[in-house]
Formats: structure tokens, sequence, C-alpha cells
């Protein structure tokens, strides 16, 4: 009998058996561990690097192609080896001591963004590379003070602050480039036992390009629509045989297509050396350096037509996309500085110890204009038959946001280590550390001379004759009045030290089953200052002190080294005061007694790691629970406990790998059932704010004759988000993204490749950014054209 083309390329017992979800189909290949206990991986900055050329292939085990067996038959076929991809993400490591497994062996919904990825799709930053992950959403500035920068929001809970890099957190407010980073993970649910207070839908983990043994240099060029120009480097040196630099390296220029008036034009550089490469002690040293002047965009504001049942973005209602309706005065320039070092000293084959350490510099100037669509004087007439005669306020609330000049500075170290030992037949590997952070910001308010006018919504204008900003202190009767009887002041400064320990134990009774739980205190002490300004107001100094306990358990069915089911049980906590460097009034003198936030999760989950690594499977289902719940006023930025309750609760899938030879992919699906189940009654019963009831996305790749000099890479995606509601009473709602990305490619020999990447190619209104009153349209249809060098 003749072989089928599938045959040709896979055995057909494992295929068949793979198909029907075997937990036991696959023995271990022969240089892999086979005891399930021992999967541990080591998160060695020298071996967790990510080489795009060590793409997936199916070989004969030499590289070479197929190798032909000749069956008792008679007949002849060809037998491959399948070999691990870098598409299936389940083999990642999330990049810090205090998670040691990869992904497969995490007892928790985890995303990742791999580097292969976000080479294919040109990811500019962290917000472009987070569009691939369901449940993320972007949220902009609020009320006085403005936030800006990457705020996100995980299952539709906050977590702005729980952005890490390599497992430290990273205290900014600014917009991240993505030009320094090895792959993203998302940790889904609360996780607090592990990164400490926050993240309540879950935590963002950046892990960065550090020194590797080897030499390589490569370089890229990118141009294209909205004036974009870009260029990046990444060298990597081995000095000695233990000694290793690395330099990457990025500048960039940009409009953005579909907002008028929109630019950033940032650059950046992150040199890294490791002291002990492939050693039992090593030490790794890391600078970081961004620079980016922008311009921030509030959007378009949410207005409720009349006889309709929602508010919606104006644009659904004819306003042009491309308006924006700021001032000459807008700029939001940034500047951050890190320094990190990273100890790893294996003790002996028992125990290793880590030492992290970051500090951070944190500089930035922020002006900006918070627009705001009155009934009076912009609703009623825009609806009316004269639109044009509709006038958009860009105060805000209370006189809107001051502009201010904002330096924080930030220290956290991180000690923790590891033991794995056994007892008789019992395996057991405890993790447990000191975690001590601290983070310090000062800004000094600026005013406006007079009340900055209205502009049309129609045909705005950002030009303001005679409007003029005052030298700080000399017009402290127009400053933004505070709430919350804070009343007009020139400085505001706050502080939070966080003294946290933590322990955990996994224990494996027999190799197929472990069980792991654990727990974190932390000390929370915080404070909150305003000062300077009109003298008639008094100074306000206001602290908060919070001792916490976030404990979390999971059970473990770990069958063979490729496969889990597990279930998760963690709790997090989220105090007031958290929020130091990104919110504008965390403590006032009603709230500063408040109780935490706190949430809760249960989820049931299996993954599995198919056909030899090529392909990864996940499914979860979950349920997430969050009382006295925080919110943040539109109009003031003010944040308060509304006491009311949620949860949401859904099923979570992926799958990512190579499909076939040459043509990988990797897609994700979410489906969301939330809820607000007590406290205001206007809110009980309604559809938590932010989170959609569907997310997917997809992207896929396949390669035409590869070694070829007539090679070709064809791919691309969709991006797709439900609509969702964008406040708690569910009376306005933002339409559903839709968004289709292209990528073609030719490699004209091993070193050098030209690219082509569209991205929104239905030229779709979407909406990127979401707030409760206003949301910001997205890139319209792109182009970017791309050369890169590697050697």
């Amino acid at each position: 009998m003749g072989s089928s083309p599938i045959r040709r390329y896979l055995n057909p017992t494992p295929l068949a058996v793979g198909l029907a979800m075997s937990c036991n189909a696959f023995p271990a290949l022969a240089d892999e561990t086979p005891d399930p206990a021992s999967h541990h991986l080591k998160t060695d900055s020298s071996t967790a690097q990510t080489d795009a050329k060590n793409s997936a292939s199916l070989t004969n085990g030499k590289g070479k192609g197929p190798k032909t067996i000749k069956q008792a038959d008679g007949t002849e076929v060809e037998q491959w080896t399948v070999v691990a991809s870098p598409m299936n993400t389940l083999r990642s490591s999330i990049g810090f001591s205090r998670m040691q497994d990869d992904v497969l062996h995490t007892p928790q919904t985890i995303n990742v963004v791999p580097q292969i990825l976000m080479q294919q799709q040109n990811v500019k930053s962290l917000d472009e590379a987070l569009k691939n992950v369901p449940g993320i959403t972007a949220s902009v500035g609020e009320g006085e003070g403005g936030m800006s920068g990457d705020q996100f929001l995980i299952r539709g809970f906050a977590a702005q602050n729980d952005i890490y890099e390599n497992g430290l957190r990273d205290f900014g407010v600014y917009t991240r480039d993505s030009f320094d980073y090895d792959h993203i993970t998302v940790i889904k649910g609360p996780s607090s036992q592990v990164f400490g207070n926050g993240t309540t839908g879950g935590a963002i983990n950046i892990t960065t390009k550090t020194p590797y043994a080897g030499n390589h240099i490569n370089a890229s060029f990118s141009g294209g629509s909205g004036s974009y120009y870009r260029g990046t480097l990444d060298i990597n040196r081995k000095i000695t045989d233990t000694i290793a630099v690395r330099l990457t390296a990025m500048g960039n220029e940009n409009n953005m297509v579909g907002r008028d008036y929109i630019y950033s034009h940032r650059w950046g550089i992150a040199p890294s050396i490791i002291f002990g490469l492939g050693k039992k002690l090593n030490y790794t040293l890391e600078y970081f350096h961004q620079t980016d002047n922008r311009i921030p965009d509030y959007g378009v504001p949410v207005a409720k037509k009349p006889g309709t049942a929602y508010g919606k973005p104006m644009t659904e209602y004819g306003i042009n996309r491309n308006n924006w309706y700021g001032t000459t005065f807008d700029q939001d320039n940034t500047s951050t500085d890190m320094l990190t070092g990273r100890l790893q000293w294996e003790i002996n084959k028992y125990v290793t110890f880590y030492n992290d350490t970051r500090g951070g510099l944190y500089s930035r100037y922020y002006s900006a204009s918070q627009e705001a669509c009155g009934l009076a004087t912009c609703v009623t007439p825009y609806f009316s038959s004269n639109p044009a005669s509709a006038v958009i306020s860009r105060n805000g609330g209370l006189g809107g946001p001051n502009p201010y000049q904002q330096d924080d500075w930030s220290v956290q170290n991180v000690a923790s280590a590891v033991a794995n030992f056994n007892t008789g037949k019992i395996r057991h590997q405890i993790i447990g550390g000191i975690d001590i952070e601290h983070i310090y910001d000062r800004r000094r308010n600026y005013a406006y001379a007079s009340t900055r006018p209205g502009t049309s919504l129609m045909y705005p204008s950002m030009y303001v004759p005679g409007l003029s900003l005052c030298d700080a202190g000399s017009c402290s009767g127009n400053l933004t009045n505070m709430p919350n009887g804070v009343g007009r002041k020139e400085w505001k400064k706050g502080d939070a030290t966080d003294v946290g320990a933590f322990l955990s134990e996994q224990v494996w009774f027999v190799p197929w089953f472990s069980v792991k739980a654990g727990f974190r205190w932390d000390h929370w002490d915080s404070h909150y200052n305003a000062t300077g300004g009109d003298p008639a107001d008094a100074d306000t100094h206001m602290g908060q002190k919070q001792d916490t306990f976030n404990p979390n358990a999971s059970l473990m069915y770990t069958p063979n080294d490729h496969a889990m089911v597990y279930f998760n049980w963690s709790e997090s906590t989220t105090p007031l005061g958290l929020y130091v460097a990104n919110s504008s009034e965390p403590l006032t003198p009603k709230n500063q007694n408040f109780s935490p936030e706190r949430s809760r999760l249960y989820e049931l989950g299996a993954k599995y790691s198919a056909f030899h690594d090529r392909i990864g499977f996940t499914a979860s289902i979950f349920r997430l629970e969050k009382g006295n719940s925080l919110l943040t006023d539109p109009s003031t930025g003010s944040v308060s406990s509304s006491g009311d309750t949620q949860r949401n609760q859904g099923i979570e899938l992926s799958v990512s790998g190579q499909i076939l030879k040459n043509w990988n992919m990797i897609a994700t699906y979410a489906r969301y059932d939330s809820l607000t189940t007590g406290g205001a009654a206007t809110d009980i019963g309604k559809q938590v704010q932010y989170v959609p009831r569907n997310q997917a996305t997809v992207w896929s790749t396949y390669e035409i004759a590869p070694k070829k000099v007539y090679n070709l890479l064809v791919g691309g995606g969709l991006t797709w988000r439900e609509g969702v509601f964008l406040d708690t009473t569910n009376t306005a709602r933002v339409p559903a993204n839709v968004e289709f990305d292209a990528v073609i490619s030719h490699h004209f020999d091993d070193h050098w490749k030209v690219s082509m990447n569209g991205y929104n190619l239905a030229n779709r209104l979407n909406y990127g950014n979401l707030f409760s009153n206003r949301v910001t349209p997205s890139i319209g249809r792109a182009f970017l054209f791309n050369l890169s060098a590697s050697y």
C-alpha cells in the first residue's frame, strides 16, 4: 500500500493518538529527562534567549531532511524526526527565579508572546505585542493629574502597577518600546504570593535580551506609513569563556495613521554584561535607558444620542476619526533609566540562591487636554439641525488636568533561595525569600493663566490665541482644585515602602502527582502630601499602613513530561495607596482607612505539548472574584472604594506551534461571563466594565521553499474583541474591534531579509485605549517595510 502525503511526514500512530488528546501518546525524547518530577528549568539568562533562526523543523535527526525506510512489504516511506517549535509557547521559560518552571508545568493560565512572533509582526511596543493576548485591554489616563503611558487591564481589572522585567517591578509611567524584549509572559489571575500586592487580573513579565555564549550582530531598518522610521541594533559578543556582553539600541520616529498631530520620537539603549557565564556562580548587570517625546492622545468623547440605549464614541455618529482635541501645549516627554543586577549561585546540587536588585529613575513632563462633550453645548447641538455648532470642552472635570513635572525614583531587592531535595521517595521543592521595595513620587503642578476655551467638535483647532502657561507657583489660583478638600496645591508627593516575605513548597508524592502551596506576607506603608500653591488651602498629609496575607494552593497531575492537568486557588490584595507613581490622588481624608481590594481565583486547566513539542494546547476554566472594588472617577481622578463585589468567569483556549512542515500558527480564544454581584443597586447584575464576552487572536505563517533562492514567507492574522461596556452601570459601550494584519518576507541568503507588514488592512475604525467617558481610535490602514541583516 502506498503511503499518504501525511504519512510521509508523520508516523501515523502518534498522530492519531495525539489527535485523540491522549496524555500518554508520546514517550520522552532520548535527550529529555524521563522523570516528570525533574522538569524544572534554570532561569539562567545565558540560556534563556530565543533565537528565531532555530525555528522548528522536521528532519532526519541530522538537519538534512527525511530518511528513507524500506518496509516489510517492499515499499519505501520517508521518516521524519520532529523537533520542538519556538512557536510552541508551552516550553517557554517564565524568566525569573520565583517561578522556576516552564509554562507547561506552571499551574495557571499563561500566555506568551514569543520572539519569533514579535519579529514576524514587526512589533515595536509592549502595547502592540499584547494585542496577541486575549483578556488584555488598555486604558487611557483619567482625571486630574493624568496617567497615560502603559495602563493595561487584565480580564477587566487594573494592572497598571503589574508590569515586571525579569521578575522585578517596573514602576515607571511611560510607553514601553520593545527593542530589548526577548519574550513576554502574561500570568493570568491573582499572583500576589509571587509578585506581592496587586495582580488582581494578573501580571505582565518581560524577559529582556541578555548576553549568551555566542557572537552575533543584527541590524534592521523599518519605514512606512505615517512617516515611520525605525532602526534597531543587537550585538552579542563572548569576551572570554566566562564573560559576554550584549548591546541593544533603538531609534524611532513616527506619526500615527488615522490620528491628526499624534507622533512619537524616541530612542533607547540597553547594554548588559554577564560574569561567570556557564558557571555555578554568575552575575548579570543590565542598564536600560529610553527617552520619548510624544503627543498624548485622549481620544474622542463618548456620548449618548437622544433616544438610544447606550452612549457610544462620537466617531460612531460621523465625527472624523482623525480629530484630535488637544492644544499646542500638549506633550508627554519621558526619560527612563534602570540599572538591574541579578545574581545566581548554585551553592550545591540541592540549593540555588538568587539576588535581584533594581534601581530606577523616571522623569516626565506631562501636559494634556481632557475633552468632554457636555449635554447642552455638545450633545444637543450636534444631534440637532446645526451640528457644526457643537463645542467640546478641553478642561475635563474641575478645570482639567494641570501640566506637571514628575520626578520619581524606586529601588527593589528580591533575595530568594530554591531548594530541591528528597525525603525517601517523596520529592520537594521549596522557594522562599524576602522582597523589599520603595517608590518615591514628586510632582510639581503648573497652571494656565486662563481657562482653556473649548473647540469645535467637528472641526477642532489646536491653536488657542492668548493662552499661556504660568511659571510654577506664580498662578496658584489657577491650579486645578483637587477633590476631597485638598484644594489648589503646587506640590504632590507620595511614597510607599513594601516589605514582603514569601514561601512555597511543591511536593511530589508520586512522580505523576504533586501539591504546591505557599503564602506571602506584606507590610505596606504609603504616604501622600499636597503642599504649597494657594495659601488659602491647608496642606494635606495622609498615610496608610496595611498588613496583607496572600495564600495559594495547586494540585497537579503530570502523567508525563508533555502533559499536565491542574487545579489552582490563589488570592491577591491591592491596597488603596498601591499606585504611587501613576495615580493622581490615591489617598484622601475619606478613603485612607479603606480596606484593601481583595480578589480570589479558582481555576481548572490542562496543558499538552504534542508531537514531540511541535504543538502546544491549553484549556482552562476559571472563576475570579473581586471584593471591595476600587474605582477612579473619570472627571476628578479621585480613587474610592465602591463596595462592589464583582466576578468574572470563563474559559480560555490556545494552540501554538508547527502544524505541518513550514506552517506555524498561534491562536487563542477567551469566553468571559462577568457580573457585578453586590454593591450599588445601579451596578448589581451588570456586566463588569471593559470585560468582553468573547475575544480571539490568530496568527499563521507559511514558508515557501525556505532553502531556495525564491523562498517566501507569507502570513497574517486576526485580532477580535467583542464590544465592551465602559462603565459599571452599562450605559456606555464601545463597538467590537476587528483587525486584519499580514506579512510577506524573503531571505536573500542566510544573512539578509526583506519584509513588508500590513496593519488593519480593512481600515476598520477600532478603539485601542478605553475609559468610561472617552476612547482612542486605533491605527488606520498602514504598511511597514523592513530590511534586516544578521551575522
